[in-house]
């Protein structure tokens, strides 16, 4: 029982790492998938076009595969075409970035649907009482929007903190790479996983509570 608490208490200290690449990638997805997601609306064929491939390259390729490219791909390839050394100064910049990218081909996608879910008629009426299209977007679609895609972001953001093992292997010492550390040193690998799943449901179960009590207080705000 010991060795299942002592695998506990280290995954638990990749816990602020896990946590501060999530909130990151999500801001970032957030703010880029919002771009791409008003790139996918635009009435210029390209400007859709470059949004729609942003999201389907995204979407289509693995956070593993493209951990990889940005972590040891990105660094060969500049020393390849620019002759010049370059390595990452902290790994965990690409744990930013590639959850970040990552995230705001999935956010695009959310975001994309609840301004499609909003009344036609909240548009027509905010133009009719002489709003600009970025007056009525600003003020009218995009807070209406969000009360929609809200559940969506909690789930996003829950998905997001799980995948963030994946940056073990990118050597960027998080809570999963905190357990497999543990398990080559005490050669306790099953507690040490178990540790590591316990950490990872105690945080989307906090979250997910979290969400849904977000989510009760809007309705209620809304019947109100």
């Amino acid at each position: 029982m010991e060795a299942y608490l002592q695998g506990v208490i280290v995954a638990a200290r990749g816990v602020p790492v896990t946590l501060l690449i999530s909130l990151v990638a999500i801001i970032a997805g957030l703010i880029i998938g919002l771009c791409a997601a008003m790139a996918k609306r635009s009435k210029y064929r390209i400007v859709r076009g470059i949004g729609t491939v942003y999201v389907d390259i995204l979407r289509g390729t693995p956070l593993l595969v493209q951990v990889l490219i940005l972590a040891y791909g990105v660094p060969q390839l500049i020393r390849a075409v620019f002759d010049i050394q370059f390595n990452w100064p902290e790994m965990i910049l690409v744990g930013f970035i590639a959850c970040g990218i990552n995230s705001s081909a999935y956010m695009a996608e959310i975001i994309r649907s609840g301004l499609q879910a909003v009344d036609i008629g909240q548009t027509e009426a905010a133009r009719s009482l002489g709003l600009t299209s970025k007056q009525t977007m600003r003020y009218i679609v995009v807070p209406q929007a969000f009360k929609i895609i809200v559940p969506a972001l909690g789930n996003e953001f829950v998905t997001l903190i799980k995948e963030t093992s994946i940056l073990s292997v990118a050597g960027i010492v998080e809570v999963t790479r905190r357990g497999t550390l543990w398990a080559s040193q005490s050669f306790q690998s099953f507690p040490a996983y178990i540790g590591v799943a316990v950490i990872y449901l105690i945080m989307t179960l906090t979250l997910s509570r979290l969400v849904a009590y977000i989510e009760r207080r809007m309705a209620q705000s809304d019947r109100s």
